[in-house]
């Protein structure tokens, strides 16, 4: 049954996904298709597992390399389409529509998220006259020449509102977002060098405005305080890691420290695989010349560790860079996580050092049906001899998952609020918090992540500096991909498809 819904759920969202871009016509469709593509292989193997039928590994590496080929094949056909269609989309008819003059907007109501920089700056000045300010306003020198930066061949202002030590300006848009961003940065630099930063966002409306503030409320690096804790985080992850290796070997390392060697390999498998995870997030950082934060790890009794909490130490250009930052750290942990757990299911054997209960591969829709593949009838033994790899890879498996939950500044949610806008990504946090609340019922492990989640990282990353321009349809895919395989790691089997796969017995 939980399978059935987990298709179904697949379903749903190409079919909603259809529906977003059919008003798109050729180039939409081309797109979903790309997104087809990619879900397909994965949607034909757990049906066949739901019905029963195994299949191979070389069955599914068939599967992925079709996928993958028609993926290319479509965006080919993506790319001639574009050419052909270029000046008809909509953002060019929006351009060539006539003005209209803005709609009259308390401060307070003039956009809808800005910058988490200033977040803890005082509220917008009231537009009482005779309430005194509550912060400095802007310079009026400065002011005239940031006005000074928009023409009629960018960004046509309407409409001034000061806010805090800068301006929100009201106006229409005239060009695509990424170029007039570009202009209207570079004009703002040569008028008021390294003073204010530029941003492009939409307010509550729907509709782009353009907010200058100082550049002194830019995000600031990790003070020594910070470091430090990083530091004692780090030893109590290192701490927690040993711990869990010693409990999955059946002692407790803190009642027989004496045996720390033991618990070594799975406690450094485990951190490799952190670390792996944190590396992927670095060299994405810079390639995109941003700063992340040292990684502030979670430790955690049951799995190790929950993971990291890493903070952006500089603006993020738009969101094509959020996506692709947070989208590294889990692709470089999950695929070696799951590179460890094939390779220990490949050299398990009857002599293997952990003899697991086959029940316990119903933990995990991804890890059962991949378990079943490679070990075949083993599973139906009462005891199943893996090696220690496939214990580590299934660990870091679940803690990619983890962190791929589509909540707040988690990787997850970093990632919706690229791909789908800030709006999505508030209800997703909700739904999220709300589903693990449920699920905390019977499994304490999602109590804790819950909580730590709406105490540390249910707010949203801040907004890009340029925040029109949306992600291409591959980061797109990509996304649902991530998503897809989260679920698929962390909704146990159901005992029916359990016992039709003779998973336990």
């Amino acid at each position: 049954m939980i399978t059935a819904l987990i298709l179904l759920g697949a379903v749903g969202v190409l079919a909603w996904g259809f529906y977003r871009v059919r008003p798109f016509g050729k180039l939409g469709i081309l797109a979903w298709l790309q997104s087809v593509a990619l879900m397909v292989p994965w949607l034909i193997f757990f049906g066949l597992v739901a019905a029963g039928i195994n299949i191979n590994l070389v069955g599914i590496l068939f599967l992925l390399v079709v996928s993958i080929g028609v993926y290319i094949f479509l965006g080919r056909q993506l790319r001639v389409a574009s050419q052909e269609e270029a000046g008809f989309d909509q953002v060019s008819a929006w351009r060539k529509s006539p003005e209209k003059p803005a709609e009259k907007l308390e401060p307070e109501q003039a956009v809808a998220d800005l910058p988490a920089s200033t977040q803890d700056a005082p509220p917008v000045p009231s537009s009482d006259p005779e309430a005194a300010p509550l912060v400095p306003p802007i310079p009026e020198a400065d002011l005239q020449a940031v006005q000074g930066i928009f023409g009629v061949d960018t960004f046509f202002a309407t409409e001034t509102i000061p806010y805090q030590e800068g301006a929100i300006f009201k106006g229409n848009l005239r060009g695509d977002p990424k170029p007039v961003y570009t202009q209207l940065s570079e004009r703002l630099q040569a008028s008021l060098p390294d003073q204010y930063r530029l941003f492009l966002v939409e307010n509550q409306e729907d509709k782009p405005v353009v907010i200058v503030l100082p550049r002194k409320n830019d995000p600031k690096p990790a003070t020594l305080a910070q470091k430090i804790i990083a530091g004692v985080l780090l030893l109590a992850t290192g701490a927690t890691c040993l711990e869990t290796g010693s409990l999955l070997q059946g002692f407790d390392l803190f009642a027989a420290p004496d045996r720390i060697a033991e618990t070594i390999p799975i406690g450094l498998g485990i951190l490799s695989i952190l670390a792996i995870h944190e590396i992927g997030h670095q060299v994405l950082a810079r390639r995109h010349q941003v700063r992340l934060s040292v990684p502030f790890l979670i430790p955690a009794w049951q799995i190790g560790s929950f993971g990291a909490l890493t903070r952006f130490e500089s603006l993020i250009p738009n969101r094509s860079v959020l996506f692709d930052v947070a989208l590294a750290g889990p692709a470089a942990g999950g695929i070696f996580s799951l590179l460890l757990l094939l390779l220990g299911l490949t050299l398990s054997n009857p002599n293997s050092l952990f003899q697991i209960p086959a029940p316990f591969f119903q933990g995990s829709l991804l890890v059962g049906t991949l378990t079943r593949v490679v070990l075949g009838d083993a599973l139906q033994e009462t005891l199943v001899a893996v090696n220690p790899l496939v214990v580590i890879g299934w660990l870091g498996l679940v803690i990619t998952a983890l962190n791929l939950m589509p909540a707040g500044q988690l990787d997850g949610g970093r990632m919706v609020q690229a791909i789908y806008g800030r709006k999505v990504a508030k209800r997703t946090t909700i739904a999220t918090l709300i589903i693990l609340a449920l699920v905390s019922l019977a499994n304490p492990l999602a109590l804790y992540w819950a909580v730590f989640i709406l105490f540390l990282q249910r707010d949203l990353e801040r907004p890009s500096l340029e925040e029109l321009s949306e992600p291409n349809d591959a980061r797109a895919a990509l996304a649902l991909l991530a998503l897809f395989l989260m679920v698929a790691t962390l909704v146990p089997l159901a005992p029916g498809l359990a016992g039709r796969l003779g998973i336990g017995g």
